[in-house]
């Protein structure tokens, strides 16, 4: 930063920055106006004067730079982010609802679906979590396999999970998990009749959501581990906000991020160690039966695919050449 230094000559001039309103900025020793005119001294060119016309700065941004870069201006102030137009500003406020940051450094993808929040010896992360017990295209970001369960019958088997352990390991109990929002709905009925019904999208020829429903709801189920297959039962949804207790059923708590496009959803209660699923609650009687596993252990090695926190970068600008 062209701040003037501390040992810096007393005969030495000062610099300072004339902001243009393209959010650039000329490096100058002083500056006036005369008319609708800027007139400079450039820092650049060793004082040689020159001028610019006075609708291409930004006065007030211009004196504000000074102000907080004169000797005793708050240390906060004067390395804020340089001006930046309000078109620049939009499309970076735009840009980042879509990546919002969860964690200092730390972004949501653009190309992921699902993800949850780990900390692996002491540093988060964020791990993509794929989904599980599905046979529908596994291109895409959020599959859809409804399957509607009888509200009066008590928790039975609804799909089986492949292998005794996920792929997916996170190292805390306290894991915050983030859901792409789809901005459509899929209003399509379930089938009835039975104790659940699958109805697959792929063989109805409608496209896979690549982000889930605002409306939706979801849980996590500990799984019931047995030989090669992880069990996945039934829950009572009427249940679901009303305080009563469902074995092996934790409730979370859902917040939709600014800018609409992610959904929070953080567990009301730590995990034990083991194997769980991530269900989603698409209704009062339906359910996904596409859902995302992963397992809670301390002691599992780091995930292959994990988001590392990014050092942050000073923004700069850089005087645009013609």
């Amino acid at each position: 930063m062209d701040v003037p230094s501390p040992t810096q000559s007393p005969d030495e001039p000062t610099r300072t920055r004339l902001i243009l309103k393209d959010g650039t900025y000329q490096l100058v020793f002083s500056y006036k106006i005369v008319g609708d005119v800027v007139y400079y001294r450039s820092a650049e060119r060793d004082g040689e004067q020159e001028d610019i016309p006075l609708a291409l700065v930004d006065i007030p941004a211009t004196e504000k730079w000074k102000k907080d870069h004169e000797p005793g201006a708050n240390p906060e102030q004067a390395t804020q982010a340089p001006v930046i137009s309000p078109e620049l500003a939009k499309e970076e406020a735009a840009r980042a609802a879509f990546t919002p940051e969860v964690t200092p450094g730390l972004h949501l993808p653009e190309e992921d679906s699902v993800l949850a929040l780990d900390t692996f010896r002491g540093t988060p992360e964020l791990v993509p979590m794929p989904q599980g017990a599905s046979d529908l295209n596994k291109e895409t970001a959020h599959a859809v396999q409804k399957g509607a369960i009888n509200p009066a019958s008590s928790p039975h088997r609804i799909t089986d999970i492949p292998r005794e352990r996920s792929d997916i390991q996170l190292h805390v109990p306290d894991p915050v998990f983030y859901v792409r929002i789809n901005t459509g709905h899929d209003d399509e009925p379930v089938t009835s009749g039975g104790t659940f019904t699958v109805d697959t999208h792929g063989a109805s020829g409608r496209a896979t959501p690549s982000g889930g429903d605002a409306n939706s709801g979801y849980v996590i189920e500990h799984v019931d581990v047995r030989t090669d297959a992880r069990i996945v039962d039934s829950l009572r949804i009427a249940w679901l906000g009303t305080g009563r207790p469902q074995r092996d059923i934790v409730e979370m708590k859902s917040e939709i991020l600014p800018g609409g496009h992610w959904m929070k959803l953080t567990p009301l209660q730590p995990l034990d160690f083991g194997e769980y699923a991530l269900i989603e609650v698409l209704g009062p009687n339906t359910v996904n039966l596409d859902v995302w596993d992963f397992g809670v252990h301390s002691d599992a090695p780091e995930n292959v695919d994990a988001i590392h926190p990014e050092e942050k970068r000073a923004p700069s600008l850089e005087r645009r050449r013609p």
